[in-house]
């Protein structure tokens, strides 16, 4: 993914096509290579079709610029990054979505959009059904969001919440379990259950998390360190975090 001043570029059909099914309206334009032939493309141009979108042919190497060289598989989208976040508000109806044991990834006041990006980047990988994230003093979609996310803002939803820890209280009536991340967490995160509707909550860089959002927790998990470093960025934090519940996820699936 590409952007440049306060316009944001997706690319590739997986990215492309997520947008257009959850945000059309922020898109502004598609990009397609001159002659492409991935029959996958007609999906694409019909949704965007259907939703009045301007479609644009281009040159293969105009299409390769704007992507930054990297893989575009033909198509490229132009979109507003500002649109692009969901409200608290429809939170609900993307719990409704999710399976009977969501993964949501909250962050707590992370306000590197490098980090931000990462993040998003990983839960995309890691299945996540949502990222939820205050509006205030914390990162939001950005161009430099969208670049270092490679594809994920398009697809996993981005959810930006006034209050957070109201948020939390009814994540947990709904029956999601919170579970926070912590240096001094009691339980180490490999012991920790992470095989029910749950919500991976990391705090911001250097600061951790909250009081109010720790409080809010129904326990606290550890990253065990075997070095001299203290604590981990918390991109890195949320890649290990997120992929050890997919871990025991799978091995439930394996097991039944």
């Amino acid at each position: 993914m590409s952007a440049r001043g306060g316009e944001g570029a997706l690319y590739g059909i997986h990215a492309v096509l997520g947008v257009l099914k959850r945000r059309p309206e922020v898109v502004k334009a598609l990009w397609f290579a001159q002659e492409a032939r991935n029959p996958r493309l007609e999906e694409v141009r019909s949704l965007a079709q259907r939703h009045g979108i301007p479609l644009k042919s281009v040159s293969p190497d105009e299409l390769d610029r704007r992507a930054g060289g990297e893989r575009h598989q033909d198509v490229l989208a132009l979109f507003d990054p500002a649109g692009i976040a969901y409200s608290e508000h429809e939170l609900d109806a993307l719990l409704g979505q999710a399976g009977p044991k969501p993964l949501l990834l909250v962050l707590d006041g992370v306000q590197d959009p490098h980090n931000l990006g990462a993040c998003l980047r990983t839960a995309d990988a890691a299945g996540v059904d949502a990222v939820i994230v205050p509006r205030d003093r914390a990162a939001g979609i950005t161009p430099v969001v969208c670049k270092v996310a490679s594809g994920a803002v398009g697809h996993v939803p981005f959810v930006q919440v006034t209050n957070l820890a109201r948020t939390l209280r009814h994540l947990r009536d709904a029956g999601i379990w919170l579970v926070g991340t912590d240096m001094a967490g009691e339980t180490p995160l490999h012991r920790a259950d992470l095989d029910r509707p749950l919500a991976l909550i990391l705090g911001a860089e250097e600061k951790g998390l909250r009081r109010l959002t720790r409080e809010a927790c129904d326990w606290l998990v550890s990253i065990p360190m075997a070095g001299a470093v203290e604590s981990l960025n918390v991109s890195v934090a949320t890649g290990i975090c997120l992929f050890e519940a997919r871990r025991q996820r799978l091995s439930a699936e394996v097991s039944e």
